[in-house]
Parts: C-alpha cells; sequence; structure tokens
C-alpha cells in the first residue's frame, strides 16, 4: 500500500508536534526515553527533527505516558489554527 504524500498542513502539524515533545522532553536524553517508551532513539530523533511528520497513534501515546504529558494537550498545540503560537520554547 503506498502512502498519499504530506499535504503542508499535515508537515507543519509534525513540526508542531516535534516541538512540543522536544520541549516536554527537557533534559531527560532520547537513550532515557527510548527506553521507557520501548522505541528506538533513532526513531525518537526522526520524530522530533520533523523527519517522521505523522507518528502512529500509539507511538505518541507512548510518547507522551513517558513525558507524563496529556494527548489533549499535545493535540491542542498542533492543531491548524493559530493556536500554535503558544508553543513552550
Amino acid at each position: 500500500m503506498v502512502r498519499a504524500p504530506l499535504t503542508p498542513q499535515e508537515r507543519e502539524r509534525g513540526k508542531q508536534l516535534a516541538a512540543v515533545l522536544r520541549a516536554a522532553r527537557g533534559s531527560m536524553s532520547l537513550v532515557q526515553l527510548a527506553s521507557e517508551t520501548g522505541l528506538s532513539h533513532e526513531t525518537l530523533r526522526k520524530i522530533e527533527a520533523g523527519r517522521i511528520p505523522s507518528p502512529s497513534f500509539f507511538t505518541v501515546a507512548a510518547i507522551a505516558d513517558a513525558l507524563d504529558i496529556s494527548l489533549d494537550y499535545i493535540a491542542s498545540l498542533c492543531s491548524d489554527s493559530d493556536e500554535h503560537s503558544q508553543l513552550p520554547a
């Protein structure tokens, strides 16, 4: 099955997701986050770099759980509206 190319809006949401997750991780290392999520540190690095702009729901859920942030919080910061200007630094 061939996946349709991402739209510019989907790519932008991927960048927003990357910024939210990088900020939420703070000083936690990628290796530590990988250990807590069961994901590879390389996958996490690609998500945070925006190279995987649309990770699966279960991947995002595992990361959110390990970082103790809600999926609602992530979704609110990764919306199509202008509210994403509130991204954490």
